[in-house]
């Protein structure tokens, strides 16, 4: 399968930079999901690929063919839509033999193919149905039948499980990803949905403002995110805000205003340097306050007091919101067992490695929450 390589693409719409530069390579085989808020530029990425949009600036490369400038019927993408635009007047075979036809394959060989395909998606026994009378996933399926029919050399995916309820979205990531991996085929994937990124993709392109800020393994970017925005949009965060106090490698001291902080973070905070540390709800240990404060530091450090001001069932987990002084409150996720109520005073701990600084100096500014940033919000309280 072919690679796709993106070199310094720019797309603007009048005086708006829709895309700013953007420079990234998915290997052939490769499953990169285009990650970020709405109006980030990713859609407007994976049509500049597609064809649909012709860049600004920048180059377009599928294999080793440069297709900037060719076709959208030229450039063998496979892509599916967010509304699947199946048509409503066709049949499934009708729908994925499509584009077959409108490749004048022999109408054999087309019926071959398309009764392949429709067995691999499981949807043999539904051939001869109008997409009206197809359940969501049903319609999906379909419409992925009739992007891979075509055998194209990259799949483009824009948003395909928006439309799905919870139940089935979590199923279909599962589905599309084993069926990725079967082809093997290089894969543009849009989504706004952080968990849908990091379960399906290979590697995340998290993308804001028209600009490529971070482009990892979904480990690095959920657990060593290189700034402030990208550690508050990539799931729950706690964002306490510091100043570094000491550096030895990547090990840090931070004094933040509910205590001293141990962490780790990125190469450019010095001592002096404020930082916003970045501690994820489940690394973060809640139980009864304890007069002396021990460790997990022996310094005391990482282990703060605090007051549970909201208690929340959520299931396998109960969600703690604790303040911890100056502002600052801490979201904790725990056992849904915990016998903690609000009003109960508490100590929260955490390991050093569950700590990670980031720059402060890129967080957006969002409404006032009276807290740190758990997603949204700025902290209250700044170093």
């Amino acid at each position: 399968m072919a690679e796709i390589r993106l070199r310094d693409l720019t797309k603007r719409f009048g005086e708006v930079a829709a895309v700013s530069g953007l420079t990234l390579e998915a290997a052939s085989g490769e499953l990169v999901a285009l990650l970020g808020p709405s109006g980030c530029g990713k859609t407007t990425t994976l049509r500049m690929v597609a064809g649909f949009e012709t860049p600004t600036d920048g180059r377009i490369m599928l294999g080793d063919q440069d297709v900037t400038e060719v076709a959208p019927e030229r450039r063998n993408c496979g892509m599916v839509f967010q509304h699947y635009a199946l048509f409503p007047h066709l049949t499934v075979a009708q729908n994925v033999a499509f584009g077959l036809e409108m490749r004048q394959v022999p109408r054999a060989e087309a019926a071959r193919r398309v009764a392949a395909i429709l067995d691999r998606v499981g949807l043999a026994a539904l051939d001869g149905r109008f997409p009206r009378q197809l359940s969501g996933g049903q319609q999906q399926r379909t419409a992925l039948a009739r992007a891979l029919v075509i055998n194209p050399s990259v799949l483009l995916l824009d948003e395909p499980l928006a439309n799905l309820d919870a139940k089935l979205r979590e199923e279909m990531r599962f589905y599309i990803r084993s069926l990725q991996r079967e082809f093997g085929i290089t894969t543009l994937y849009v989504t706004h949905d952080q968990a849908e990124a990091l379960v399906l993709a290979d590697r995340v392109a998290v993308m804001m403002n028209g600009v490529l800020r971070q482009f990892d393994a979904p480990e690095e970017i959920y657990d060593r995110p290189r700034s402030a925005a990208v550690a508050a949009f990539i799931g729950l965060t706690n964002l306490l805000p510091g100043r570094v106090a000491s550096r030895a490698g990547e090990a840090l001291l931070v004094e933040t205003p509910a205590g001293q902080v141990r962490g780790r973070g990125v190469a450019d905070l010095g001592p002096g340097a404020r930082a916003m540390l970045s501690v994820r709800p489940e690394h973060i240990d809640l139980d009864g306050a304890a007069a002396g404060l021990p460790a997990p530091g022996a310094d005391g450090t990482n282990r703060l007091r605090g007051v549970v001001l909201e208690r929340t069932f959520l299931g396998a987990i109960t969600d703690f919101r604790i303040d911890v002084g100056d502002g600052l409150i801490l979201r904790v996720q725990g056992r849904a067992a915990s016998a903690h109520r609000a009003g109960d005073r508490v100590a929260v701990s955490f390991p050093e490695a569950a700590a990670w600084a980031v720059p402060p100096d890129d967080l957006p500014a969002l409404p006032q929450a009276g807290s740190p940033h758990v997603g949204e919000g700025r902290p209250a309280v700044e170093p």
